[in-house]
């Protein structure tokens, strides 16, 4: 699974992607990403299988197809990361949240930054609730995933 999180965050800088939330399960990923900067989103997760199972022993280590689900509110979004970081309790993997270590919940609740890179409130915090640098001088037909100024590590007003 560290192997999953080292791949993730290789090919979220080389394809130019957000990740607002992830979890990595014994057998399968749940994943909150935006559209890649380089490319579909069906050749970025390609290319994330292809480096996950030129390293790994299992095989086979994915399955064929993904499903892929638009998100287009802040509730959404929220539903989904709950239900993504809530997934290893409900399997009976870890009684909390945060006792699951391949997952973006310890970094919504304490801001502490992973092998993998999630845009959050704490990391647009840190950069004065600027968009990543990349992300700034192109036209986005999406907008970023965080909410300004909302949710842990938001200045109090």
């Amino acid at each position: 699974m560290d192997l999953f999180e080292d791949a993730l965050e290789r090919v979220r800088r080389r394809y130019l992607f957000v990740v607002g939330g992830y979890v990595v399960m014994p057998e399968h990923v749940h994943l909150l990403v935006n559209e890649p900067g380089r490319g579909p989103l069906s050749r970025t997760v390609q290319a994330l299988k292809l480096s996950v199972s030129m390293r790994s022993r299992e095989r086979p280590f994915w399955q064929a197809h993904y499903y892929d689900f638009n998100i287009s509110t802040h509730d959404k979004f929220v539903e989904k990361l709950r239900y993504i970081h809530r997934n290893p309790v409900r399997r009976g993997l870890a009684a909390r949240p945060e006792d699951w270590k391949w997952s973006s919940f310890r970094h919504y609740r304490t801001g502490m930054r992973g092998i993998v890179e999630i845009e959050s409130e704490w990391t647009a915090r840190e950069r004065g609730w600027q968009l990543p640098e990349w992300m700034r001088y192109r036209l986005l037909e999406y907008p970023s995933p965080v909410p300004n100024c909302e949710g842990p590590g938001a200045p109090s007003t």
